[in-house]
């Protein structure tokens, strides 16, 4: 006997299959939430490392099948970006040298200024990375390339920074970077400079990287009404990649829960 096409043994166990609870309901359930929560930007990776995180260790094939059926799709695509370079010069040498790793906070600091344009205008966004953890330490912008753009960036900075330190500061050779005043601010602060070779975007990659993210998963995804609701919504992006974005190198935790973990196990 067949039921629409299919032979009796098929028939029934579908019936019986439909009429089975979903086991999995309560992992789709958080599997959408915490795609909700980070707005789209992660992946099935990024949400397998985010169960681990909340006590549920699951297969990334499963996650990503289960994003599939949910028709959940990471919707960030890195795309190239243009960064503001300015004057080039040589004054520091590069002591950096790619090595951008360190084993505790305010040991390498790193910046760079990058340009965008919004509603006809141009802004120039200077923030400053810790290599540790990947921190934005702080952050400032402005519609001009000025001076005062980096020397507001690393007088915050300089705020977060413990009086015993052996801190090394990395930029390209970007003008701002020249200046006697910057370099006497790191020199009174006994922080070393170190610069770029001329041309070489590799050797301040993490900060170019950060650069990256921050328009692929922030300034092309979303929409602004204006300058300043683009300000807010950048401070905001800025906690969120802080504190809530994990990320892979930092053993599944955000830049600061990271910092936090190792400065306790200390």
């Amino acid at each position: 006997m067949k039921f629409a096409g299919l032979v009796r043994s098929t028939y029934y166990d579908l019936v019986k299959k439909m009429s089975r609870p979903d086991q999995d309901a309560d992992l789709k359930a958080e599997i959408k939430a915490i795609y909700e929560e980070h707005e789209g930007r992660y992946g099935y990776r990024r949400i397998r490392d985010e169960l681990v995180n909340r006590g549920q260790k699951v297969n990334h094939k499963k996650v990503q099948r289960i994003m599939k059926e949910l028709g959940l799709k990471c919707i960030v695509r890195m795309k190239k970006y243009k960064s503001y370079k300015g004057t080039v010069g040589k004054i520091a040498p590069n002591i950096l040298d790619r090595n951008f790793t360190a084993d505790a906070p305010n040991q390498k600091w790193v910046t760079d200024i990058t340009e965008f344009k919004l509603f006809g205008e141009k802004l120039y966004l200077s923030p400053v990375l810790d290599l540790f953890n990947g921190e934005i330490i702080t952050y400032t912008i402005g519609s001009r390339p000025t001076y005062s753009l980096v020397s507001e960036m690393l007088e915050k900075a300089l705020e977060r920074l413990p009086e015993e330190h052996q801190l090394l500061m990395h930029s390209d050779q970007g003008w701002h970077y020249q200046m006697k005043r910057y370099r006497q601010a790191l020199e009174f602060k006994e922080i070393v400079q170190s610069m770029s070779r001329k041309g070489n975007c590799y050797d301040n990659s993490v900060m170019e990287n950060f650069f990256g993210i921050m328009k692929s998963e922030f300034l092309y995804i979303k929409e602004f009404e204006s300058v300043e609701h683009f300000k807010i919504e950048l401070e905001k992006y800025i906690t969120y990649y802080n504190t809530k974005r994990i990320k892979a190198k930092l053993k599944g935790m955000s830049p600061i829960q990271y910092r936090t973990h190792a400065l306790t196990a200390a």
